[in-house]
């Protein structure tokens, strides 16, 4: 628990692929307004993992949207490579809780989708969508349709179509949340691995504190809303559960330390709503 503790003092990073600046976010309508976000200060770094946590309605989603370009902030600024992100593009990709998979067209022409959009080569398509095929174990499937697929592999689909353009950024928003307990330990396990072998640069929102703990290199905990960024916490990536199954990986005594600070945080966030 001491080790867990110590890392909190972790610095932001110095070099920051995104930084999120004093954004803050109010929903205005004709009730009146809701402050949905805190101003909060985040910055990620080239290929690392982090994840926020913190109880519904705390603000995740709508950080998420905001450094995806999808949702302009009240106040503050997102960066990119030190300089003003823009709107969103494919720079940034984002992979939702819902599949958001085109029903027509078949798992290699929804992978392709984004190239298509971009005006990539046809060769270079299908060179990508190739890659994306091997690498998300989608060979046999190429043709089919979603309709076709369990859920867990339209979500494979999803992930693949994201990474199929090489974003910079890669956001995903609980996209586990809608799968069942089995299919989500084995996408768990993947995406590990797929970040341990492309160290992709990734900003994940999940309610699951074993899976934020898991996949991530820093674990940020939000307060109940209006949201602020509560806590940060490191979890080294030379620890040794580190390419283990998740439920190995669940029984080591670090793990279980940072799984249960991140976890009292979020519950003292709980009872005092």
């Amino acid at each position: 628990m001491a080790a867990a503790a110590a890392s909190n003092a972790a610095s932001p990073p110095a070099i920051a692929k995104m930084e999120l600046r004093g954004v803050s976010k109010t929903f205005h309508a004709r009730g009146g307004e809701t402050r949905a976000l805190e101003p909060c200060d985040l910055a990620i770094a080239k290929g690392e993992f982090v994840t926020v946590v913190g109880p519904s309605g705390c603000g995740k989603s709508t950080l998420m949207m905001i450094a995806a370009g999808l949702e302009a902030p009240s106040a503050g600024e997102i960066l990119v490579d030190g300089r003003p992100a823009g709107p969103a593009g494919p720079s940034r990709t984002v992979v939702f809780q819902r599949f958001a998979l085109f029903p027509s067209e078949t798992v290699a022409e929804n992978i392709a989708f984004g190239l298509r959009v971009a005006r990539t080569e046809r060769a270079e398509i299908e060179r990508r969508v190739a890659e994306q095929l091997a690498l998300m174990g989608l060979e046999r499937f190429a043709g089919a349709y979603p309709h076709e697929l369990s859920g867990g592999m339209q979500q494979r689909v999803a992930i693949a179509r994201a990474l199929a353009v090489r974003p910079d950024i890669l956001l995903m928003d609980e996209p586990f949340g809608a799968l069942d307990a089995q299919t989500r330990t084995v996408l768990q396990e993947e995406v590990s691995r797929l970040q341990r072998e492309l160290h992709y640069t990734v900003l994940f929102i999940t309610h699951s504190v074993e899976e934020a703990v898991y996949l991530s290199d820093r674990v940020v905990v939000m307060s109940r809303g209006p949201g602020r960024i509560k806590r940060e916490i490191a979890v080294p990536r030379d620890a040794r559960w580190r390419g283990l199954e998740i439920e190995a990986a669940g029984n080591d005594a670090s793990f279980l330390a940072a799984k249960r600070e991140i976890w009292e945080l979020i519950r003292d966030e709980i009872v005092r709503q």
